[in-house]
C-alpha cells in the first residue's frame, strides 16, 4: 500500500497568469520541493526573458519542460484527479481542505493517478466554472488578509506535498530480550522483592502479575534486562551485608 505522495504524478497548472516573473517564481518553488510538471494555460504575458529572471538555477529545467496551452480543457484532460485552489470561500465555492489534509489525501490517489493542482489568475483566482471541474478544493489559512502571492501559494502547497512524499524512516529496533532472559529476570525480581518484603511471601505470583504488566508496557531489550538484573544483584548483596551485620550484632 502507498505510504507517500508520488511527486512525479503531480502537476501544477497556472490558469491565465498575468505576470511572467510569477511563472518563474512558481518554477523555482516547484523545483525546490521536488515537482517538475508545470502547465500554463492562456497566459496574458509569457515573456521568457522575464520568466527566467526569477526561475534561477536548476529550476530553469522546469521552464524548459513546461507546457503552454490555450485551452483549459486540454490542460486538465490528461489528469485523473483535479484540485482547485481558492482564497474565497462561500456556498458556491466551499473550501473542503487545507494543504496538509490535501497532501495526506493524495497519498493513495497518486499511487495510480495523475493529479493536477490549479492556481488562478493573480487578480481574481479561479472562476466558479474552473472550480466546478475540480474533484476537491483547497484553501490556505491565513491570519487576516487571505490573498497570497501566486508563487507563495504554490510554495505552501508544494511544501506539504514534499513532506508527504518522504518515506517514513524505518528505525532499526535493537535486539529484544527473549523469553529465557525475561523469565530469568522475573524470577530474580521475585526473589529479591520477596527478600526485602515488597511482595507477600505467601503469594508472590499474585504480586508479580502487576510487575509483569508494568514491564510489558514497553518492549524490553536484552540490555534493559541486564540492567534490571544488575540492580537486583546489588539489592541482594546489600540485604546480605545488612543481614550479616545484624547477626553479628546479635551475637556480641
Amino acid at each position: 500500500m502507498a505510504d507517500r505522495v508520488r511527486l512525479d504524478r503531480v502537476g501544477i497548472v497556472l490558469v491565465e497568469p498575468h505576470i511572467p516573473e510569477n511563472i518563474g517564481s512558481v518554477a523555482r518553488a516547484m523545483h525546490n520541493m521536488g515537482l517538475s510538471r508545470l502547465t500554463v494555460v492562456n497566459p496574458k504575458n509569457c515573456d521568457l526573458s522575464r520568466v527566467l529572471k526569477t526561475a534561477t538555477g536548476p529550476s530553469i529545467d522546469v521552464i524548459e519542460e513546461m507546457d503552454v496551452l490555450e485551452d483549459f480543457g486540454e490542460a486538465v484532460g490528461p489528469f485523473e484527479f483535479v484540485v482547485g485552489t481558492t482564497a474565497r470561500t462561500g456556498t458556491l465555492r466551499p473550501a473542503l481542505m487545507e494543504p496538509r489534509g490535501l497532501a495526506q489525501s493524495l497519498i493513495p490517489i497518486t499511487c495510480e493517478n495523475r493529479v493536477a493542482i490549479l492556481f488562478g489568475p493573480e487578480d481574481r483566482g479561479l472562476s466558479n466554472e474552473h472550480l466546478r471541474q475540480c474533484h476537491t478544493i483547497v484553501t490556505i489559512p491565513t491570519a487576516s488578509f487571505s490573498s497570497l502571492n501566486l508563487a507563495q501559494a504554490v510554495m505552501v502547497i508544494c511544501y506539504e506535498l514534499f513532506l508527504a512524499s518522504a518515506e517514513a524512516p524505518h528505525e532499526a529496533l535493537p535486539r529484544l530480550a527473549d523469553r529465557f532472559e525475561l523469565e530469568g529476570m522475573y524470577d530474580h525480581l521475585k526473589t529479591v522483592l520477596t527478600k526485602i518484603g515488597f511482595i507477600d511471601r505467601q503469594n508472590p505470583e499474585h504480586w508479580m502479575i502487576n510487575i509483569r504488566r508494568f514491564l510489558s508496557r514497553m518492549p524490553l531489550r536484552a540490555r534493559d534486562v541486564r540492567i534490571i538484573r544488575g540492580i537486583c544483584r546489588q539489592v541482594d548483596w546489600y540485604t546480605g551485608q545488612h543481614k550479616r551485620k545484624t547477626e553479628r550484632a546479635d551475637t556480641d
